[in-house]
């Protein structure tokens, strides 16, 4: 007899399917017409049926069946306290990048899942690097058409893999993506770049190697490894300086223009963080083919720029302010310049713009970016800042927060550091246009944020919105 799982339901929607059958929070999923459950895959698929019969356990363990008829396209209209009734599939590799390895120590235990599940990878875009995948795995990704999903190569260097992994199993590389093609499955692509180590002439190679199995590799991403200060492994990671970011961008640069030839789109990319570390502009936004690694921070910062500049277009900020108004803007050291620049092209009377570069010292000055910045570190850097008595507006970057709870990576929730601020209103800004609404019209800028759905901690260090 197979293990019973159940799908426990967190939130029920107004006005759905799930309210009319009187379900609530707390109800659990246990079969649909007899089918066993392991995630909200096989709810989806289920539901599709007409006559349907829920098996349902309530909180006080009584179980029953309920019985309906449905249109084909209807939906149950509920969220679940997990997309996957089984448990996450846990990562069987040691990579000597693992983010998770060097989180801070007594941190909340979500931020050290590892997690390595193709449901995870379709679902909200994980990255996935398929050492844990048999044949099973395929025929499931087969049936239920999963495509795309998100693939961790890191190199295509069979040998090479297998030891930055430390998997045996990653040297299998170049046959699961066969897998997954013949399993009729398109996917994106990741390659986590090591200085000394994955770059260069192995670089070339994973360049030709996968842009050789278009059309079923859509996209292929190349970010920088990030380093904490808790990283303990032994291996001697090198992190990039500015003339190697430089030598990265001048050789992806090449077959970026041969790709754009050959097929009229870019496919390859780079990480925000190698035009940073080289003083370069961001490439302009026909270069990222619409944008489809946004979501592993691939394009972040020209897609804040344009949404900045169409909400220019789009409004009059001719009125500014009465009096003089200060507003201090938080911001991860590597994007400070890009909102220092756009608040500097406002002509905005009375209003003066404090860029608020934040130093992480809870993962070390190497890690820059706003969206793994900590309450503290920010409070901090606002506690030391010159004339803080001036500030009477405070904008801080929505990425440092988990969506839906409001709450820091440290575990501060948004309602207790507004605490230390009483005389002042706190506003999250995540892009361009909410960032040119809040500084040219504070008064009438507010972002609601209480129906958003929880983000999920990814091992790859960001945070991803799960598919609705």
């Amino acid at each position: 007899m197979s293990k019973e799982y159940a799908g426990i339901i967190s939130r029920v929607n107004e006005g759905s399917l799930a309210e009319e059958l009187e379900l609530v929070p707390g109800d659990k999923i246990i079969a649909i017409n007899e089918q066993p459950l392991r995630d909200i895959i096989d709810v989806s698929f289920a539901m599709a049926d007409e006559e349907i019969d829920l098996t349902i356990e309530h909180a006080d363990g009584e179980r029953e069946i309920i019985s309906f008829d449905k249109d084909f396209d209807e939906e149950l209209g509920v969220e679940f306290e997990s997309a996957v009734f089984d448990g996450i599939r846990k990562c069987a590799n040691n990579c000597y990048f693992c983010f998770v390895n060097m989180i801070a120590p007594d941190m909340r235990d979500s931020l050290s899942i590892k997690d390595d599940d193709y449901r995870l990878s379709f679902l909200y875009g994980n990255f996935v690097t398929m050492t844990n995948m048999g044949p099973a795995d395929f025929k499931r990704i087969e049936q239920f058409h999963l495509s795309p999903l998100y693939v961790s190569v890191q190199c295509m260097n069979p040998e090479l893999r297998a030891q930055m992994l430390r998997c045996k199993g990653a040297a299998r590389i170049t046959e699961q993506l066969e897998n997954l093609e013949k399993a009729g499955a398109e996917y994106h692509t990741q390659i986590v770049l090591c200085a000394g180590l994955n770059d260069g002439e192995e670089l070339e190679r994973s360049i030709r190697e996968i842009a050789a199995r278009r059309p079923h590799a859509l996209s292929m991403a190349i970010v920088p490894v990030g380093i904490t200060k808790y990283r303990t492994d032994p291996y001697p990671l090198q992190q990039f300086d500015r003339e190697g970011a430089a030598r990265v961008i001048d050789m992806v640069e090449k077959w970026q223009k041969k790709f754009q030839q050959e097929e009229g789109r870019t496919f390859l990319y780079l990480g925000d963080e190698f035009y940073f570390l080289a003083g370069r502009e961001v490439p302009p936004t026909e270069f990222y083919d619409g944008f489809p690694q946004l979501d592993n921070g691939i394009g972040l910062t020209r897609s804040f720029i344009n949404d900045w500049n169409l909400t220019c277009q789009n409004s009059d900020m001719s009125n500014g302010y009465e009096e003089p108004f200060v507003i201090d803007v938080v911001t991860g050291t590597s994007v400070a310049p890009v909102m220092e620049k756009l608040a500097k092209s406002l002509q905005v009377k009375n209003l003066q713009v404090r860029i608020v570069p934040v130093e992480n010292k809870h993962f070390g000055s190497t890690v820059n970016v706003s969206g793994l910045l900590t309450a503290k570190d920010i409070l901090d850097t606002l506690a030391n800042m010159p004339e803080a008595d001036k500030r009477q507006a405070l904008i801080i970057p929505e990425p440092a927060l988990r969506a839906g709870e409001d709450i820091f990576l440290d575990d501060m929730t948004l309602q207790e550091f507004t605490a230390h601020f009483p005389n002042i209103r706190v506003e999250p800004v995540q892009g361009g246009a909410d960032y040119y609404h809040a500084l040219t019209d504070w008064a009438n800028y507010h972002k609601n944020r209480s129906g958003e759905t929880a983000y999920t901690w990814q091992s790859n260090a960001g945070y991803t919105k799960p598919v609705e």
